[in-house]
């Protein structure tokens, strides 16, 4: 039987009252040795709100992050970066556990390894990792309420505000396209007024974030979509070998243009020739015959 020395030791976060005035190596290992902080491999990966995600997320949250990668590989060469879609961030230890986390229909944040600790992310766990979403968004079915609720530590928009600190906040009702950004600034969020183009900056990325109309898998809707600093839509790598495809297939039509008329031009020139070659020989039968009568065509 185990003794208690080798027993794992209880989750529990520890409070003001258990940590030193002070740090030190020693005061440090001493806290380890009475605390185990639950990590992602920990906590549950799904929360029991039986909350689902409708027709329109999937293809949302792919246009989203198809569209970006070239972006955030630039930006992070050794691909330090992770981006979440619906998944759940823990920025507070509590019991049940359902009640310290959020789970952000999409979210980026940088400098972070594709993996934690050789174990690929359950969740997103702010007290192991630190670092705050860039950016977030929420793809709004309802009234909005639930994204702009200011509860503190309920409300979404204040535990995105206060408590993660996420840099932009976006909230898009799915049924209208309409969108609003947020940006933190000294620790509140100030919305962001649209450029002339009806974009809102991502200035960290040089980048801005829009409303797209079009065609995506098999509907016609408004969609969020990232735009370069042209204000081109960024496209995914669909919409980038649907664009090749056009591309090839313009240059194709216009070579089997241009081979028709060479084809042309190559058979007016045969029929120029051949014309040319009829009228030289009938001035030769004319001058043979004018010779036969006793006239000279030179002298004429």
């Amino acid at each position: 039987m185990a003794d208690a020395a080798s027993s794992p030791l209880p989750l529990r976060m520890p409070t003001h009252l258990d940590l030193p005035d002070r740090f030190s190596p020693e005061s440090e290992a001493r806290v380890h040795k009475t605390f185990r902080m639950p990590t992602h491999l920990d906590l549950p990966e799904k929360d029991d709100s039986c909350i689902v995600s409708n027709f329109r997320e999937h293809p949302q949250s792919y246009l989203l992050t198809e569209s970006i990668l070239p972006v955030l590989r630039r930006r992070h060469p050794d691909e330090h970066f992770a981006i979440g879609q619906d998944s759940l961030i823990y920025y507070r230890l509590t019991d049940p556990t359902g009640r310290g986390c959020k789970a952000p229909d999409w979210y980026y944040v940088p400098g972070v390894p594709p993996q934690f600790e050789g174990h690929f992310r359950r969740s997103y766990v702010m007290w192991q990792e630190l670092i705050s979403p860039e950016i977030l968004l929420e793809f709004v079915s309802g009234d909005g309420s639930e994204e702009r609720d200011r509860t503190p530590w309920q409300g979404k928009f204040w535990i995105y505000e206060q408590v993660l600190h996420a840099t932009y906040y976006g909230l898009f009702e799915v049924e209208s396209g309409h969108l609003e950004v947020y940006h933190l600034v000294d620790g509140r969020y100030e919305r962001i007024e649209p450029d002339d183009r009806g974009h809102f900056p991502i200035e960290t990325l040089g980048i801005s974030l829009g409303v797209w109309h079009g065609h995506v898998l098999n509907e016609e809707a408004p969609w969020m979509r990232w735009f370069d600093a042209n204000g081109a839509v960024l496209p995914t790598s669909e919409e980038l070998l649907e664009t090749e495809r056009q591309v090839l297939e313009a240059e194709r039509n216009r070579a089997e243009v241009a081979q028709q008329q060479a084809e042309v031009a190559q058979q007016q020139a045969t029929a120029a020739q051949q014309q040319a070659a009829a009228e030289r020989k009938r001035v030769a039968l004319l001058a043979q015959r004018l010779r036969e009568l006793g006239i000279d065509p030179d002298a004429l």
